[in-house]
């Protein structure tokens, strides 16, 4: 049998190896690792035009129909998650491109998110860094979250597990999206609201919607302008569901109390954007997934659905 060659891509972790038993397929599959993003989609279609299976991590190296039609020796794309809005699935078929999901067994996002909203009301890691660096006394002053009110944009999953978190810090639970009823706040037990109440009465806002084309800038500048000037706002879903323009003004302005990002438009945040430089603003490298046991169970599952492939029997396909 002709060996394939297999790329796994943006393991900037260094894990993929460690973390999964690559041996059950290494008498059929030449493996190669890129530990770094591509700095262009031209850079990525020369560096993977003689590959025929690449591993693909979330949407950190997005699949076009321009990327397909450079790849002409691509048989099998696997994707960590059920879902990945940068593969296009139609130009994966016309390709005759196998396309192959993993399952997410469950999802660190909403933890994340609290530790966030922790961040801003207590400033842990402010004080930590200033501790570090040899400072004496404490320089912030927290607020308590306790009896806050947390408006929860999207309800499904992950807005109904940060809800019940929430919940348990004694937080008022209120949310809506475009599609959100009155009985499915009553069935996760949180109060139903209208965009407008969310936006003026919330102390915090976080963001659960999947991003879709009718999501995109779904938060803008009218909904930022309604915010209290001691609130915050929380972004854990996508980055281009809020109009990140308009956060930048917005924080600049001091309109609201601050927020906390986890996602962008354009990942790795570059390092002359203008949000690295703001004292309000949260930042973190997309961590909402990024813990050991997710991988390992992205990555073996990408062992299996290879195995499963060539067996021709794909597992979890998704085009």
């Amino acid at each position: 049998m002709t060996r394939l060659r297999c790329a796994i891509l943006d393991d900037y972790l260094n894990l993929a190896l460690s973390v999964a038993d690559w041996s059950k397929i290494d008498d059929r599959v030449d493996i190669t690792v890129f530990n770094q993003p591509f700095a262009s989609s031209e850079a990525a279609a020369s560096a993977l035009k003689d590959f025929e299976i690449i591993c693909a991590m979330r949407e950190r190296t997005p699949f076009p129909r321009a990327m397909f039609a450079s790849l002409p020796g691509l048989k099998l794309l696997i994707t960590s998650g059920m879902r990945n809005n940068s593969i296009d699935m139609q130009a994966a078929k016309e390709r005759q491109v196998t396309v192959c999901g993993t399952h997410w067994p469950r999802d660190p996002t909403a933890p994340l998110t609290m530790g966030l909203i922790l961040e801003l009301t207590r400033n842990i890691g402010r004080e930590n860094a200033r501790m570090h660096a040899g400072e004496y006394l404490q320089k912030h002053v927290g607020i308590e979250i306790e009896g806050k009110t947390l408006g929860v944009v999207g309800l499904g999953k992950l807005g109904a597990k940060v809800s019940g978190l929430a919940k348990a810090f004694g937080m008022n639970v209120i949310a809506w999206s475009p599609n959100l009823t009155p009985e499915r706040c009553k069935e996760v037990g949180v109060g139903y609201a209208t965009r407008e109440e969310l936006f003026a009465t919330s102390d915090i806002i976080t963001i659960h919607v999947v991003l879709s084309d009718r999501s995109r800038g779904l938060v803008g500048a009218a909904d930022l302008a309604r915010m209290k000037p001691t609130s915050y706002l929380v972004n854990t879903a996508r980055g281009p569901i809020v109009d990140e323009k308009a956060l930048l003004e917005t924080l600049k302005a001091r309109k609201i109390a601050g927020a906390a990002v986890d996602v962008f438009s354009v990942e790795p945040l570059p390092l002359d954007h203008p949000f690295r430089k703001l004292d309000n603003l949260v930042l973190t490298p997309h961590l909402g997934y990024v813990t050991k046991e997710t991988f390992v169970a992205h990555y073996n599952q990408m062992v299996e659905g290879i195995d499963a492939w060539f067996k021709g029997e794909p597992v979890r396909r998704l085009a």
